[in-house]
């Protein structure tokens, strides 16, 4: 019997308050079929976990850009973790498997089964055995209760976080957004991986794959995130928060410890699967989806709400799921999304609202291609920093206003206003046979040739900077590597 526990004082409030079910304030420490640890997991339930995958579910798709099920590459991905969840010791929990229409590379997990790919992963993987091994990962997560654990612990936070707005009355501190996927990309700590690899390790070899695929894409991972870094202009050190090297933090080393703690025998003929794996891929979306815009060097297109704009050379173009962004030198920063007005205001009026507690200066109604808008600048501070800032909003009809804020420092805002305005009036609006005129990027399965080079390979996916590390990164070859006529490997093609 386990000893009796006194309920917390903040528990006790948020009780007192109505913010927790009676049943969720009783604690319950079982032991967990997948690691045989006691465990506790404050205010989750089975059952609970089940209902809050369920309710999460929609929200996750909607921010990660919706479902991706081209080719029938959703059926594959789940057809591929059902065998992969049937070789756990949680295979009657129904997981649900999902790939993600976003380019981000990155894969996670919600409580209750519920795991996620993104076809940009999947772009990266060289074969089915390293896709494998990212799913098993992920359902090792689940099974642990990893995701649970960490769901329960921000659930507490996000409610202090409301009881406190309410208590001060802070609006800002009362309206929290809810608990979405940014809690899903936060790191897991260095020994729930470990423990994740390990019984992925035990699935993955269950199932008939070698888990040497864990480390070959774990390698790969890195090669990438180094090389979006340097594409971005920073240092290859550098780790995107939404990047699964962030997220999943990771090393070689720990993944081959995990692969001896896991005890398991080698498997012989392990299932790779690379060519039957490229074929899949074959003609699946690359980069961004056209009806969320498209990145295309220094030009953001988006054929679906009709409209382009160009940034300066050195600025680096960041498609989000709310606004673009580009990153410039010296820290210097442009932002541009789609506001809706209340009423029908000028541009100027428009602009004014959307500063907010920003005081603008030398605000000018000017003309963009044709289209109502103004502009105007104020002088702000950031970490400590002068900052200047220049909006400009510009009208799109319908209530709709087209924003851009260009976020500079002090010291190098002369240099950089030529460039900006030059962005300012190259926004315009594409006319319909231009639209269609706009193609998605896709993967596309070559099969090499004798007298093909490294070069020559590069040369037929678009063109861009660093080339020659874009199609080596993408196909698991050294640059300058050429892999053996006959063999298939992975071009981008517009």
């Amino acid at each position: 019997m386990m000893p009796q526990r006194t309920m917390s004082r903040p528990l006790r409030l948020l009780a007192a308050l109505g913010l927790l079910g009676a049943a969720a304030l009783l604690p319950a420490c079982t032991t967990n079929p997948a690691t045989g640890e006691e465990q506790f997991a404050a205010l989750m339930s089975p059952q609970q976990e089940r209902q809050v995958g369920q309710e999460q579910h929609p929200k996750i798709t909607e921010q990660f850009g919706g479902t991706y099920d081209e080719r029938n590459i959703a059926a594959y991905v789940s057809e591929l973790g059902g065998r992969l969840a049937a070789q756990s010791e949680m295979a009657d929990l129904n997981f649900t498997f999902t790939v993600l229409d976003s380019p981000i590379v990155n894969a996670f997990a919600l409580p209750g089964g519920y795991v996620y790919v993104t076809r940009g992963l999947m772009a990266l993987a060289e074969n089915e055995a390293e896709l494998a091994g990212v799913v098993a990962h992920e359902i090792g997560h689940v099974t642990a209760r990893h995701s649970a654990e960490r769901y329960s612990q921000s659930v507490v936070a996000n409610l202090g976080v409301a009881l406190l707005g309410v208590l001060t009355k802070s609006n800002e501190l009362a309206n929290v957004a809810g608990y979405g996927a940014q809690a899903y990309l936060q790191s897991y700590s260095r020994s729930q991986e470990f423990e994740a690899d390990t019984l992925g390790v035990r699935y993955l070899t269950r199932a008939g794959y070698a888990p040497d695929a864990m480390a070959s894409f774990l390698a790969k991972l890195d090669r990438h995130s180094r090389l979006q870094a340097q594409l971005a202009g920073k240092s290859p050190d550098t780790v995107d928060q939404t990047n699964i090297m962030a997220t999943h933090p990771r090393t070689l080393d720990r993944v081959e410890a995990a692969r001896q703690a896991a005890n398991v025998a080698a498997v012989a003929n392990p299932r790779i699967a690379r060519d039957e794996y490229l074929q899949r891929l074959n003609g699946m979306l690359y980069g961004d989806n056209p009806e969320q815009g498209l990145v295309r060097g220094q030009d953001f297109i988006h054929p679906a709400l009709r409209f382009r704009f160009t940034v300066p050379n050195g600025f680096t173009l960041v498609n989000g799921q709310t606004k673009v962004q580009a990153a410039g030198p010296n820290n210097a920063v442009i932002s541009f999304d789609i506001g809706k007005a209340q009423g029908d205001p000028s541009a100027s009026d428009y602009l004014r609202a959307w500063a907010g507690n920003l005081r603008l200066t030398n605000i000018e109604a000017i003309t963009v291609n044709g289209l109502p808008a103004a502009t105007g600048s104020a002088r702000a501070s950031s970490n400590n920093r002068a900052i200047d800032v220049r909006l400009v909003a510009i009208a799109g009809g319908d209530g709709s206003f087209y924003r851009f804020a260009f976020i500079t420092p002090v010291q190098v805002t002369n240099q950089l206003s030529q460039g900006l305005r030059e962005t300012t009036y190259s926004f315009r609006k594409l006319s319909a046979a231009e639209a269609a005129k706009v193609k998605p990027e896709r993967l596309k399965t070559y099969k090499v040739r004798a007298g093909d080079t490294a070069t020559s390979l590069a040369a037929k996916m678009p063109a861009g900077p660093l080339a020659a590390e874009r199609f080596a990164t993408l196909n698991g070859l050294q640059v300058g590597q050429v892999p053996p006529a006959g063999t298939l490997v992975k071009l981008v093609t517009e």
